[in-house]
């Protein structure tokens, strides 16, 4: 299954790669060559990185903990000390280097703890601002999202999917009537 990196947030599609998390839970990082696939996918580094299961345990470590912060923020409930530790460890790293080509392109270089690094990183900056994190409204769907709405009235984490499915069922409950 592919990935998906429309959350508006780097850290809330690396927590987008669980779906379903209240009934049928979809993992999509199920090993380290799925991570590497991740973070290439993310655009993270310009060549692939290397992965060892050590790797694979702190991206999801890092994952989970982004989570449940992001969690606590839209619940409005306190956050976990723990998750805050991994958060700002992972965020203290030394981060992706760039740096400008001879033709004039963007060169991203770096192993998976530097691309970890910019997600944590992104992570604060998210629960650190004043973004508004919102948990999708399809009540199959857990995905996270940033609402970039003008009116912060955005109920789907994407309206091609979940949004679709919503109005077509709300369209069908309308003709029945």
């Amino acid at each position: 299954m592919d990935f998906k990196y429309g959350t508006g947030n780097l850290a809330l599609d690396l927590v987008g790669t669980v779906g379903h998390r209240r009934t049928d839970v979809l993992e999509l990082l199920t090993g380290p060559a799925d991570v590497a696939r991740w973070v290439a996918g993310a655009g993270l580094v310009d060549r692939p990185v290397a992965v060892d299961d050590a790797g694979f345990a702190a991206t999801v470590r890092l994952r989970e903990a982004v989570y449940r912060l992001a969690l606590a923020s839209i619940e409005g409930s306190g956050q976990r000390a723990a998750d805050r530790r991994v958060l700002n460890e992972a965020a203290a790293g030394p981060g992706v280097k760039v740096s400008l080509a001879d033709d004039g392109s963007v060169r991203r270089s770096g192993g998976l703890d530097a691309a970890l690094t910019e997600v944590a990183r992104a992570a604060v900056e998210l629960l650190g601002g004043s973004s508004t994190i919102k948990e999708c409204a399809a009540p199959e769907c857990t995905r996270l999202y940033v609402d970039q709405s003008r009116k912060q009235a955005r109920r789907w984490c994407d309206m091609r999917s979940c949004g679709n499915r919503a109005k077509v069922a709300e369209f069908r409950a309308r003709q029945k009537i």
